[in-house]
């Protein structure tokens, strides 16, 4: 298997899932595809910062999955071979930890700056820097969309993503 996702570039190895990935790929599956990390949120729906919010809640959502089923999907001696544990947490550190390391205290400070009369949707909009936040969530979102793409073949289940979701094949993502 070779899977090329951006900001992780291509990660390959021979990936024979048991049981145990199969079920940890649903799981992480289903968190992925219900939340705004994969779909994205049009300039006059929500806030941004619920997009963050939801995407940092993924490190819990990843941690409890990954301690529900344990050392059997990060393998001793499989070094060459790839993992749900390897794929996860790479993922993790790889696209969603600096995104949320840069955009979260910069949204944050100026958040803290919005007047009391200004209503906080519309502040965020007036923010400058919204645009490029934007832009690194869209490709985070190649990135998430990637991996559910990966993790649906695992887990032996249909691609559920509306027809709008990035295409992990356009967008120099990969599976073969």
């Amino acid at each position: 298997m070779k899977v090329r996702m951006p900001f992780l570039g291509e990660i390959a190895g021979t990936w024979e899932p048991v049981h145990a990935e199969r079920r940890a790929a649903w799981e992480l599956y289903v968190e992925l595809i219900t939340r705004v990390t994969v779909v994205e949120l049009q300039p006059d729906e929500g806030l941004i910062r619920e997009a963050l919010t939801s995407m940092y809640s993924l490190f819990a959502s990843t941690r409890e999955i990954l301690r529900k089923y344990g050392p059997e999907v990060a393998p001793l001696g499989r070094a060459d071979a790839v993992t749900f544990g390897g794929l996860a947490v790479g993922v993790l550190n790889g696209a969603l930890r600096p995104l949320l390391a840069k955009w979260h205290p910069a949204l944050a400070a100026w958040e803290a700056k919005r007047p009391d009369a200004v209503d906080p949707v519309q502040h965020e909009r007036d923010w400058d820097r919204l645009p490029e936040l934007r832009a690194s969530l869209a490709e985070a979102r190649t990135t998430l969309a990637q991996l559910a793409k990966v993790l649906a073949d695992v887990a032996g289940a249909a691609y559920l993503l509306p027809p709008d979701t990035p295409d992990p094949e356009k967008q120099g993502g990969g599976v073969s």
